[in-house]
């Protein structure tokens, strides 16, 4: 009976096995490796926001500020200097206060006590009311005006008075006439003042034309109307506009030892009566 050769069925399991296990050792190899640790995340700062600072508007100019501006161009004048180079003070706006009415309301008389250009305040029929007006100057034939050979270029030019230039505040005085001093205080002449000017061919809107700004102030019921014990407040509102030359204000005088008239030569936007607290009484734009 012939022997049965088991040994070559045993190597041949053998070399299977050898077989997967090298396979499984490659396919370990070829297998997906280990990833690195990962590295934190950078914060990074935002940048701040910054906001852009816009300029400060220009704040209008003053009485203080235009009675400041009349004397140094007083003096410029009276020196006979030439100014050059452009006026810092054309195109800027302005809001001047004038007060009046200071003492109380004056007595109506048949004439104008009060130069035209200057705001007043007078008592009505049996003291019932207090009359606010102001009737603006014709000051379009005056030799400053003309002078500057404002002829071909404006034609209206209604003037406005700023009493006591001498006095930069909006209020009315703190000192007040001395009763030891006889006879009638004769006020000063006027100085320093505002010509609101119309160009040649423009809208008559807004020109007054001979009219006076007008409120009437009337007392409530039986009650006795009592005066405003601080006066009241012509508003003038505007922008400057300067005489031809592109100076805003122009003066004159007849001998150096007087004191010069100067005028600042506008544009006006509004004209108002206030109170003393800055209450609108009426206005006109």
């Amino acid at each position: 009976m012939p022997r049965l050769n088991v040994f070559p069925i045993h190597r041949r399991k053998l070399g299977v096995v050898v077989t997967s296990i090298a396979a499984g050792l490659l396919l370990a190899q070829c297998g997906p490796k280990d990833k690195p640790p990962e590295e934190p995340a950078v914060e990074v700062p935002e940048a701040p926001v910054v906001t852009p600072v816009l300029p400060a508007a220009t704040p209008p100019l003053t009485r203080g500020d235009l009675v400041s501006a009349a004397a140094r161009a007083a003096s410029s004048y009276v020196a006979g200097e030439v100014p050059s180079g452009s006026d810092p003070l054309v195109g800027r706006r302005i809001a001047v206060r004038l007060p009046f009415g200071c003492g109380g309301p004056k007595p109506a008389q048949a004439g104008p006590a009060i130069a035209d250009g200057v705001a007043r305040a007078t008592w009505g029929r049996d003291r019932k009311s207090i009359q606010l007006s102001l009737t603006p100057g014709d000051w379009a034939e005056s030799a400053l005006i003309a002078g500057a050979g404002a002829d071909v270029v404006w034609e209206t030019v209604e003037g406005f008075w700023i009493p006591r230039p001498w006095l930069a505040s909006d209020a009315c005085p703190g000192v007040l006439r001395d009763p030891l001093q006889g006879g009638v205080a004769v006020p000063s002449p006027y100085t320093v003042g505002l010509a609101a000017v119309f160009p040649t061919g423009s809208s008559r809107v807004g020109q007054r034309n001979g009219r006076a700004y007008s409120y009437s102030i009337r007392a409530e019921g039986d009650q006795p109307l009592a005066p405003a014990a601080d006066g009241y407040r012509l508003v003038l509102e505007g922008r400057v506009v300067g005489f031809p030359g592109g100076r805003a204000i122009r003066c004159r005088t007849a001998s150096p030892d007087q004191r010069p008239v100067c005028i600042a030569a506008i544009q006006l936007d509004r004209v108002a009566f206030e109170s003393a607290t800055g209450d609108v009484l009426g206005q006109w734009r």
